[in-house]
């Protein structure tokens, strides 16, 4: 499997691909790569000839220092994985900081029509400039035909597509389903970090979302809202931090239910100092 630590490296490798008119798909990462991230790739290979993933724990997007300290890095264990599904036909981009920011390691200011300033852009300062910066290098450096991310950051993935579309980039941004552990909890690089009691709490976030699904057929934003904050008031190790019904394509707070438009509900749960969130179509 090639492995990438330089952008020019690697830019004159998928040139030489590009010149032989294979198509190439992008599964950008931050690493620690589990099953979600696997499908991805697997997902991009149906469709393209070649798939590269980016692994990049990117400082801009962090409002957490700690965090940041704290996340993950297992690069010889995620080619393992990556050799696993193809070692021909998938390649390693793992730049350093300076690779990609060069000495100016501050994140660019975008405007994605008002996404960025709901649910997370409320909690997580600066978090969408920072991804929107990291994306955006991404796609100029690979030049991928089409880039895959998962629905578990719905939000983001939202964010992704309005930036293609404001920057005009020739990219085909695809979103993929969720995957989920047996017991339904979303798989994240974060959980690895949980503790046993926390971890073995954390799979009533899924629960209360396809409850809140249910509910929604019925009741009112608000009242499922309400039964929701209820779920978690006087949890021993699960702490609320939203939860949104907002329509899928504004990602506005809805206040009354249209049966023209579609909706999401949008859940962030701490469980201890480790922030996991999760989604659901409701409709």
């Amino acid at each position: 499997m090639e492995i990438f630590e330089n952008k020019n490296t690697l830019g004159n490798y998928l040139d030489t691909l590009r010149s032989r008119n294979h198509t190439i798909g992008f599964v950008p990462t931050m690493g620690a790569l589990h099953d979600g991230h696997a499908s991805l790739v697997i997902q991009g290979l149906k469709t393209n000839d070649f798939v590269v993933v980016s692994i990049f724990v990117n400082p801009t997007q962090f409002d957490n220092a700690n965090d940041l300290v704290k996340y993950p890095r297992t690069l010889e264990k995620d080619v393992t994985l990556l050799s696993k599904i193809s070692a021909d036909n998938i390649a390693v981009y793992a730049p350093s900081v300076e690779d990609i920011y060069g000495s100016d390691v501050v994140a660019s200011g975008f405007d994605f029509d008002g996404l960025e300033q709901e649910m997370e852009g409320q909690y997580r300062t600066g978090h969408f400039d920072g991804v929107g910066t990291i994306v955006k290098r991404l796609f100029e450096i690979v030049k991928p035909n089409h880039a895959y991310f998962g629905e578990k950051d719905f939000q983001q993935l939202m964010i992704i597509k309005k930036l293609v579309e404001k920057h005009e980039m020739p990219v085909n941004v695809i979103g993929c389903d969720i995957l989920r552990e047996q017991d339904g909890l979303a798989m994240s690089s974060r959980n690895m970090r949980l503790k046993p009691a926390y971890r073995a709490a954390a799979p009533l976030i899924y629960q209360t979302l396809k409850t809140a699904k249910i509910k929604f057929g019925t009741k009112s934003a608000k009242k499922v809202t309400e039964w929701v904050n209820e779920q978690f008031a006087n949890h021993e190790l699960l702490e609320l931090e939203y939860f949104v019904i907002a329509d899928s394509e504004t990602l506005k707070t809805i206040n009354r239910k249209s049966n023209k438009k579609t909706y999401r509900a949008f859940i962030a749960v701490y469980a201890d100092d480790i922030r996991l969130i999760d989604n659901i179509a409701l409709n």
